[in-house]
């Protein structure tokens, strides 16, 4: 009975691998726009040039096509399969056919109310904010007109350069600290449908190219709609 019941559920994970597998091929048949018959390997290289997640899962992606390949060519039955995936590859090839076919987006995981400064509030204002929120990434606007991404880093170049001052005004506009940033383009707008593998992709080819890009802000037709830092994509990851 033991053993049955052990065919039996390896039987299912051959299917569900070869069901998940399916899917994805049609998926990166949908991201490339195409009906024709591909090569699996072929689907991978054309639609990782449009795709986030097929960049992403590429190398794994084309490990489980010799998994597949095992599965089908060698199949005595439709009982028996000769080759059987274990849990975490069904689990895993599953993760990437759902993330294909419901991608996550940035405005799902990260929509929120944005807490942001005004262009002639103080450093003192900005610092009690960060010291409430503990944000060390907050927009600063002039009205409804975005000037610039006040950081952490950007207060103590700040603070750096007013060291040998005996009295330091902390009344100083937020405006006039913003001077301060060592990268004025410390962040980049993004549509809310963008899919948090692409965020992930900015940070990263931000670091490849050496520029620190210290935030995503997120907008739609409404305007500021969230804000996405590298150490919120650190803690999905994780």
């Amino acid at each position: 009975m033991e053993k049955q019941q052990q065919a039996q559920q390896a039987v299912r994970n051959s299917e569900r691998f070869l069901t998940a597998f399916h899917r994805i091929e049609q998926s990166m048949k949908d991201i490339i726009g195409t009906n024709d018959h591909l090569s699996f390997f072929k689907l991978v290289e054309l639609s990782k040039r449009k795709n986030a997640i097929i960049r992403k899962y590429e190398e794994d992606l084309r490990e489980y096509t010799t998994l597949r390949n095992a599965i089908v060519h060698h199949k005595t039955s439709t009982e028996y399969a000769i080759a059987e995936p274990h849990d975490e590859i069904v689990l895993a090839l599953e993760t990437i056919d759902e993330a294909l076919a419901k991608p996550i987006t940035v405005g799902q995981m990260f929509e929120r109310n944005v807490s942001i400064l005004q262009a002639k509030d103080t450093l003192r204002d900005a610092l009690r904010l960060i010291r409430e929120k503990q944000f060390t990434q907050i927009p600063v606007y002039d009205g409804n007109v975005f000037v610039g991404l006040l950081t952490a880093v950007g207060i103590m170049f700040w603070l750096a350069n007013h060291v040998e001052k005996e009295d330091i005004s902390w009344e100083i506009t937020v405006e006039s600290t913003l001077q301060h940033e060592k990268k004025k383009e410390n962040h980049l707008f993004v549509p809310r449908d963008m899919s948090i593998y692409e965020a992930e992709e900015l940070f990263k080819d931000a670091i490849a190219k050496g520029r620190r890009l210290e935030a995503l802000l997120i907008t739609d037709d409404k305007g500021l709609v969230g804000i996405v830092t590298p150490l919120d994509l650190i803690e999905i990851e994780a």
